[in-house]
């Protein structure tokens, strides 16, 4: 029989984050202080977001009603990667994309994380955009699950195929 494992993923639902940039899209354009400011969100990519205003303060409220709105819908708000405004003649654009998979660098620092403070005998290998974890007890992993929960690696972590 096999040893249990798991994987560590960064993953977003699209969906929800759809729901999200159309909630905010239709706050903004309902809600009085955005009134009469050109203030607007869309999609400008697969997972590009840009938004646009008149004024650099609107545009920024405008990035806070879109992260409250994903916070809504349970998207961890380090999943989201947001510039500072630009402006452009007499428009302010803020472009930002949701962060998908597991960096290199970032597995490759979880790995260690796990090696060097986690229970003896559990291995974690690098899978592309994500990670195994595998060990020869269950409790190990769930181990190693808790200590990757209270590690922080900017990176909106899901633990997938526990078995």
């Amino acid at each position: 029989m096999a040893n249990p494992s798991f994987d560590v993923v960064s993953k977003v639902d699209h969906q929800e984050v759809d729901n999200a940039l159309n909630q905010a899209a239709k706050e903004l354009a309902n809600r009085f202080d955005f009134r009469g400011t050109g203030t607007s969100i869309k999609w400008s990519g697969e997972n590009a977001v840009t938004l646009e205003s008149e004024t650099e303060e609107r545009c920024k409220a405008a990035v806070e009603v879109f992260k409250e709105k994903l916070i809504k819908r349970g998207i961890s708000l380090k999943a989201l990667d947001f510039g500072e405004p630009t402006s452009s003649g007499q428009v302010h654009r803020v472009s930002g994309s949701v962060v998908q998979g597991i960096s290199q660098d970032v597995a490759k620092k979880i790995s260690k994380k796990i090696r060097d403070e986690g229970p003896k005998g559990v291995q974690a290998q690098i899978q592309g955009d994500q990670l195994r974890v595998s060990g020869k007890k269950k409790d190990d992993l769930q181990a190693v699950i808790q200590l990757l929960k209270s590690s922080d690696f900017d990176v909106a972590l899901q633990f997938e195929n526990y078995r």
